[in-house]
């Protein structure tokens, strides 16, 4: 068409095909993202705003430009929030160009040999295997323990303090699939459901999967918890590593087939909405192609699954709660009321207003590793909104908002705790 950029190859960017490059085009340019977008509202600055990316992915995808350290600078500068998306009247998928823009970053930019292999230990070994993460948690604890004891964390290195930061202040033992392969459902059966308990989660809040197992359970849902499948991929693919969340993609997809289930049900946020993007993640992928978009249909967050069903009984939980937003959640996914609703219907529990509950805390995979001054900005802003509202507690569904948020009131020096929704329902269902 006269006036856009026909797709085809250019240097440095060989493969945002056509596909995404005619969803590039359908950004209208009418700035109704700008507000929404936290890197934009913090620098002022167009080409760290969504629109301002995709007209440098245009120009890259179509040859006017290179792929400058500018360029790479301003994908990795996004969170890949995707409060844009829930902005943008032309239904522009902005998570989907961002990552595939990423992904070109990574297929033509040498890095360090260190650092591909550092890369490819953490996403393509560390992540997908259960045991080397438990190796790896191992001196997480030992080094709380002196933690508790000593001031050891001022001792390290700044990447390093901030990861330790993130740390729960208590792990308990690690979730262990094999452990709850079958977890019959409590009174009359009404669903059949397969969990999805991802990697990380599994090591750093264990407490929250085996709850979550009590919750469905309660709720009539024999739940099976398959110990084959693997990370979700989210991590590498916000990492430019798409060929290897390719690789786990498959592998999921493959062992949840054979459970033969009425739905996948996730509790992160950011794992649910890598799952339900399969379709697209292997849309070239043959084999996999309408096995993916099956797959990704089945997939549910726990707050969808438990919306659903009939409630069991529950007690007075009298607590002021604020609940926080997780993006991959409302954006990602276009889920909102339904958490809501649940923790409204507890007795005694009131839902009180957080401003900003619908901005990004920072988290945002590793963001607040990888980019520690945005991601402090953000996070303050999310603990003085906290602290502002009220609430002597805050629940959010996605496990590094929690460890996020965690890391903000800690060093508010703020006791106001931080909770996934199902715990306040296990909560309020026991001793019922």
């Amino acid at each position: 068409m006269a006036g856009q950029e026909q797709p085809r190859q250019a240097p440095g960017f060989d493969q945002l095909d056509p596909f995404n490059l005619r969803k590039a085009q359908s950004c209208i340019h009418c700035g109704l993202c700008l507000e929404h977008c936290p890197t934009y509202r913090e620098t002022g600055n167009e080409a760290a705003s969504p629109r301002g990316r995709i007209y440098l992915m245009r120009a890259v995808a179509g040859g006017r430009m290179g792929m400058t350290q500018a360029f790479v600078d301003q994908m990795y500068l996004c969170l890949d929030c995707r409060a844009c998306e829930s902005a943008c009247p032309s239904g522009v998928p902005y998570g989907q160009l961002v990552e595939a823009a990423r992904g070109q970053i990574e297929r033509n930019r040498r890095r360090p040999w260190w650092q591909s292999r550092l890369r490819q230990l953490v996403y393509a070994q560390l992540l997908p295997s259960p045991a080397l993460l438990a190796l790896a948690f191992w001196p997480a604890r030992f080094y709380l323990a002196l933690a508790r004891r000593w001031p050891v964390e001022r001792l390290l290195p700044s990447r390093l303090r901030a990861l330790s930061e993130l740390l729960p202040r208590e792990i308990g033992a690690p979730f262990w699939p094999a452990h709850y392969q079958q977890v019959p459902a409590q009174g009359q059966a009404r669903r059949r459901l397969a969990f999805f308990s991802g990697c990380v989660m599994s090591f750093a809040l264990p407490d929250v999967h085996r709850v979550t197992l009590q919750v469905l359970a309660r709720a009539g849902c024999a739940v099976e918890t398959p110990p084959e499948q693997t990370c979700c991929g989210a991590l590498a693919v916000h990492a430019g590593e798409r060929g290897i969340a390719r690789a786990l993609a498959r592998r999921n997809i493959a062992v949840f087939e054979k459970l033969g289930v009425d739905q996948v049900v996730v509790n992160s946020a950011g794992c649910g909405a890598m799952l339900k993007e399969y379709g697209e993640l292997l849309a070239r992928d043959h084999q996999y192609a309408e096995r993916a978009h099956r797959f990704a249909h089945q997939v549910k967050d726990v707050s969808e699954v438990l919306f659903e069903l009939p409630r069991p009984p529950m007690r007075p939980l009298p607590v002021k709660v604020a609940y926080d937003e997780p993006c991959h959640l409302q954006h990602g996914q276009r889920i909102s009321a339904q958490p809501k609703q649940l923790l409204q219907e507890v007795p005694g529990l009131e839902l009180v207003k957080l401003p900003g509950a619908d901005r990004c805390c920072g988290s945002a995979g590793i963001y607040n590793l990888t980019q520690p001054a945005m991601s402090q900005r953000l996070l303050a802003q999310k603990v003085q909104a906290v602290q502002d509202s009220g609430a002597q507690v805050v629940a959010t569904g996605n496990p590094g908002c929690i460890l996020q948020i965690r890391r903000g009131l800690r060093q508010a020096g703020s006791p106001i705790p931080v909770v996934h929704p199902v715990e306040l329902l296990d909560q309020a269902q026991r001793g019922t």
